[in-house]
């Protein structure tokens, strides 16, 4: 399976689990040195290939592109292993986007392990516009290390692998499920120790330490 293919069929699965609704969201993938992603308009549970818009240098060709290129971008820039990009407009992570973050580094609070140990950091992008080039350079500035992040007030954004970044937009929605959930309850937080400790087994970023080399 090429990692086109791969993409197409990811958009497809996540659509079936109700993370993309209508036309919202968009996904890109890189390969070498051109990035494929979907068109403006497009949804995602019926993607084609020739929905794929191509970006190679300076040259666009193909549909017009999702609005959030300036995004997508930063990411690749930031996260040079990546080879996929996956913007969703899950419901429960799209609502707690609209909710303060529990801290500087992680949208979420570390309820369960599993956000650590797929996810790790997931900081909260401080509202724009949809497709703000601001937006994209806020994420320079961000003082955390991170391959996820959840945008306020709009929802999650994730890269890696198309398998990875499938599974962490996956994880940010089970994670904000689970904090709706439990809103105005006294939950048990995980530690830092046990935080560190599956940091550091998953390779994740966590806080402002980075065991993902």
């Amino acid at each position: 399976m090429t990692i086109i293919s791969e993409l197409i069929e990811a958009a497809h699965y996540l659509s079936s689990l109700g993370l993309s609704p209508g036309t919202t969201g968009n996904v890109s993938c890189k390969i070498d040195d051109r990035i494929y992603l979907s068109a403006s308009g497009s949804t995602l549970g019926t993607l084609r290939e020739d929905q794929l818009t191509i970006i190679d240098g300076e040259k666009m060709t193909g549909p017009q592109p999702t609005k959030e290129v300036p995004l997508h971008l930063k990411f690749y820039e930031l996260n040079p292993g990546a080879s996929a990009v996956i913007h969703l407009h899950a419901p429960a992570a799209s609502a707690y986007s609209c909710i303060k973050p529990w801290s500087e580094y992680s949208a979420f609070p570390p309820l369960s392990p599993y956000l650590i140990m797929k996810v790790g950091n997931v900081p909260t992008l401080a509202y724009q516009p949809p497709g703000s080039s601001t937006q994209a350079d806020s994420l320079t500035g961000l003082s955390v290390p991170c391959d996820s992040a959840l945008l306020q007030n709009h929802g999650p954004i994730t890269c890696g692998s198309v398998a990875e970044a499938v599974d962490r937009s996956i994880e940010i929605e089970n994670s904000a499920n689970l904090a709706l959930k439990l809103a105005g309850m006294e939950a048990r937080l995980l530690t830092e120790e046990e935080c560190e400790h599956l940091a550091r087994a998953n390779k994740r970023p966590w806080g402002y330490s980075d065991w993902r080399k």
